[in-house]
């Protein structure tokens, strides 16, 4: 399994993803889901992939080698498509074109077709987006109202969005919120795990603003998982218990 988030805020977008893969537990191994699509100043396209690794990998290879156009017969890439919602379309047509080569080889395995994609960027003269993408190719975006998404196991990192997360969140305090959030998933999932993929993108920049893989022996995200873990600690102790009895 694996757990990816993308948050989409005023000033830009914040994007995390594990790098655990697994077949088993004997066959654990570090893959990084972060593919990262960037020309200074014409275009950041960063796109993070949950599910079946080989499809995965598949479907951005895809990406990054081209489809071919219908109307001009030019493969299309990541690096070439003129805004983010024709960057989501190829996607999917990434998506449904690997389904169409093994599909149904893979049923024949019981092997679920399994993969999903957060898609974040912008392309110059555009505006920013991000979009989830489904394993049927079909794709939503992200709103002021909802400003993240989440792919894979992200049950355990969705409480901590859900009441803290806002369009208007400052830029890097939606780095912590997204790092508490894939803490919260590592303790409590063990096919979610380290390192960490991280990558800021601020707004009209083109470039992007910060992209480090944050490991165990990382000093920031000791202090964020440290903190986090007292603070709750000390939320629970400072409500009152209940007067049942």
């Amino acid at each position: 399994m694996t757990y990816c988030v993308g948050l989409d805020l005023q000033q830009g977008l914040v994007l995390a993803s594990d790098t655990r893969t697994n077949a088993g537990v004997d066959h654990v191994s570090t893959v990084s889901k972060m593919h990262v699509f960037e020309k200074t100043d014409e275009r950041v396209i960063v796109a993070l992939t949950a599910g079946n690794l080989a499809i995965s990998q598949a479907v951005i290879n895809l990406l990054t080698e081209g489809l071919e156009n219908e109307e001009t017969g030019e493969p299309e890439t990541l690096m070439t498509v003129p805004s983010m919602s024709q960057a989501a379309l190829l996607a999917g047509k990434a998506i449904r074109r690997i389904y169409s080569l093994d599909g149904a080889a893979l049923e024949t395995q019981n092997v679920p077709f399994d993969v999903s994609l957060l898609l974040g960027g912008q392309v110059k003269g555009r505006r920013t987006r991000l979009f989830q993408v489904y394993a049927a190719g079909n794709f939503i975006e992200s709103t002021p109202d909802t400003p993240f998404l989440q792919i894979g196991e992200h049950k355990y990192g969705k409480p901590i969005l859900d009441r803290a997360t806002s369009y208007e969140t400052d830029l890097y305090d939606g780095v912590k919120l997204a790092l508490i959030s894939m803490d919260s998933t590592l303790r409590s999932n063990m096919t979610v795990g380290m390192p960490i993929d991280l990558m800021v993108y601020r707004h009209d920049t083109l470039k992007v603003d910060l992209k480090r893989r944050i490991t165990e022996d990382d000093d920031y995200f000791r202090v964020i998982q440290e903190r986090w873990s007292k603070a709750l600690r000390d939320a629970y102790l400072s409500m009152p218990r209940p007067d049942w009895g």
